[in-house]
């Protein structure tokens, strides 16, 4: 008894592999699980020279651990996370440490927070990128909570997590629930991403008539040079496997499902009233997905039928190429801008070059652009935006040519690109000196006296426009 170095509730899928993660470097590990079966599962998949306990029962599960006791709960958000601790609370003693490592909202880790620090005991949420795979052989970590406590979980964490140039993708983040907001704003970029290189696709093969082959090949390349990113690598997969005669990605159906977590960015950014363009788009096309049947029904009736394109291949494959590189740039920048906001309006003391360096490895989102990201901040620590870094900037400046003529082509041939316009909207607007909305300020104060201010003088200012 007391003798395991750390335990997990919830024995699913992550649980499951996050604690063979542990078994493997050396650390002793008790899971728990009320599901007899997946108890019984993980014991069967345990190696010779694992020390792992499984057990059903919350009492004898606690009583394993050494103190302070860290605990992690994989179990899905919402209610089931406010269960698992209610079982465990009362075995608990001060300064013990309880680990949310789902996707939970970050006001409810807030509340949780606040709720078991009351009663001593240290609460952390933390984001875990990287799917089945990551967790049994390296995920990315994000966690938030008590610096302090922070030291009790550091090492085995460091020994589970992904490593990059041999440092690992893990470290604490920030205060309260800083953890699963970055989490959330990964998560967010995900759905960016995921969007832009399903729009690039599409791009490729209807209105430039390449076969899957030639996508597949020409992702696969891509993937090696500086577009190299964990999902573009697994589109170039994809993209490889068939049923029979049959590419499998040519008969899966174009109606995206999803979690919520994009939304909960999309909306969060909104109350910080932080511009997340791209990621927005990506929620919204999901769900214009789901209207299929009144899709074919508009297919029919509002048609429109653009001329050919007729240029060489290999400068189409060019062009698409800067286009999907400044994309994916400002898609980042724009969730990246979101955590910088974020961090002073919840007090979260955010390092963004500690935040890109976790995720250069193990995570979805993993790409070797963020080490140019982690090197701007690490230069600049006070960098507002990625896009004014010099070094960023001139990538985008010697890609956005590339990027208006696909643009040009895609709108004049009706293929839908909202993630590919909304980067570059967001781009031209984030350069421009002086907005248009002078004129919704006028409007504002004409309908509603909500007055406005000036640029030659002081002062609010009302005016009877009529």
């Amino acid at each position: 008894m007391n003798n395991y170095n750390f335990g997990i509730v919830g024995l699913g899928v992550m649980g499951r592999n996050l604690l063979l993660n542990m078994a493997d470097n050396g650390f002793a590990v008790a899971g728990l699980d009320l599901d007899l079966e997946k108890a019984k599962s993980l014991e069967a998949e345990a190696s010779e020279g694992h020390r792992i306990k499984v057990t059903t029962q919350a009492e004898e599960f606690i009583g394993s651990l050494q103190q302070p006791r860290a605990i992690m709960l994989l179990v899905p958000a919402g209610k089931p996370v406010d269960a698992a601790i209610a079982s465990l609370v009362p075995f608990l003693d001060k300064g013990d440490i309880i680990i949310d490592g789902g996707n939970t909202y970050f006001l409810d880790t807030d509340r949780r927070f606040n709720e078991l620090s009351a009663r001593g005991i240290h609460f952390f949420g933390m984001g875990i990128s990287g799917g089945e795979s990551g967790a049994r052989r390296g995920p990315s970590l994000m966690p938030g909570g008590d610096r302090q406590a922070y030291e009790r979980l550091r090492p085995i964490f460091e020994a589970v997590a992904a490593k990059v140039n041999g440092e690992p993708c893990v470290e604490f983040l920030g205060n309260g629930s800083a953890g699963n907001y970055v989490k959330m704003v990964h998560n967010g970029i995900e759905y960016g991403i995921m969007q832009l290189i399903a729009e690039t696709y599409d791009l490729m093969k209807r209105l430039y008539g390449f076969d899957n082959q030639t996508i597949q090949q020409t992702f696969e390349q891509w993937n090696k040079e500086e577009l190299n990113s964990f999902l573009l690598e697994i589109t170039a997969q994809i993209l490889k496997k068939k049923e029979g005669d049959q590419y499998l990605v040519d008969l899966i159906s174009d109606w995206a499902k999803s979690k919520g977590t994009g939304k909960w960015t999309s909306q969060n950014a909104m109350d910080l009233q932080v511009p997340v363009p791209v990621i927005d788009a990506a929620v919204n096309m999901r769900d214009m997905s789901k209207y299929k049947p009144e899709r074919l029904e508009a297919a029919k009736l509002l048609p429109w039928e653009g001329q050919a394109v007729d240029k060489p291949a290999a400068e189409i494959i060019a062009r698409l190429k800067d286009a999907l590189y400044f994309v994916v740039i400002t898609t980042y920048a724009q969730g990246l801008a979101q955590l910088t906001v974020a961090s002073e309006t919840y007090g979260y003391e955010l390092d963004l070059q500690v935040v890109t360096k976790v995720w250069r490895g193990g995570c979805i989102i993993r790409a070797v652009l963020l080490e140019d990201f982690r090197k701007a901040y690490a230069a600049n620590p006070a960098l507002r935006n990625i896009l004014l870094d010099s070094a960023i900037a001139q990538k985008l400046i010697d890609t956005q040519a590339s990027l208006r003529e696909v643009l040009k082509d895609a709108i004049a041939h009706g293929i839908p690109v909202s993630g590919y316009v909304n980067a570059l909207s967001y781009f031209d607007a984030y350069r421009t000196e002086r907005l248009p909305t002078n004129i919704i300020q006028a409007q504002r104060d004409y309908f509603g006296a909500h007055t406005y201010e000036r640029i030659d003088q002081e002062g609010i200012f009302h005016t009877l426009w009529d």
